[in-house]
């Protein structure tokens, strides 16, 4: 899978790891930086350069990095198709794609360990929107996400200037 990852100045090494063991795992890697010996990166920044990856299609799916996870989060979520979620255990990271078809997490350097960060990153990739559920089951989460995508079209619509 192509995955694109970002991180502010403070996680560049969780950023790091991930990023190891994504490859490890046979997955295209895209690494926005924050890089080693590159001026600071602030958290916009960071979330802004993946964002714009996803909207153009050149990754699939991203993580991003930051102190908690928050503020890289609230930032990817201003770019339409962008959506991401802070997550802090591997619990989130599996039922915001399995439940919620995220396309972006994000973590925190000062809240997830190492090895769960990779556990965390695996879960994610591997799970499908819908995965296991019932027919039933399915209709309905799909037909919830039909309506969040509703809802932003038209607030995305009453922005563009």
């Amino acid at each position: 899978m192509k995955v694109g990852l970002a991180a502010d100045f403070s996680a560049i090494r969780l950023k790091d790891l991930v990023k190891a063991y994504l490859l490890e795992q046979g997955h295209e890697i895209t690494d926005l930086g924050q890089m080693e010996g590159e001026a600071d990166l602030v958290y916009p920044e960071a979330a802004k350069r993946l964002a714009l990856k996803i909207q153009a299609g050149a990754v699939e799916k991203g993580f991003l990095f930051c102190g908690t996870g928050g503020g890289v989060s609230i930032m990817a979520n201003k770019f339409q198709g962008v959506y991401c979620v802070a997550s802090e255990g591997i619990f989130t990271a599996y039922k915001m794609s399995q439940l919620n078809g995220a396309n972006v997490l994000a973590m925190g350097k000062n809240v997830v360990g190492e090895m769960e960060a990779c556990e965390m990153a695996e879960r994610f990739l591997n799970t499908e929107f819908c995965q296991d559920f019932t027919p039933e089951r399915k209709e309905f989460v799909s037909g919830l996400r039909q309506r969040m995508l509703e809802i932003e079209a038209e607030n995305f619509m009453g922005n563009i200037k």
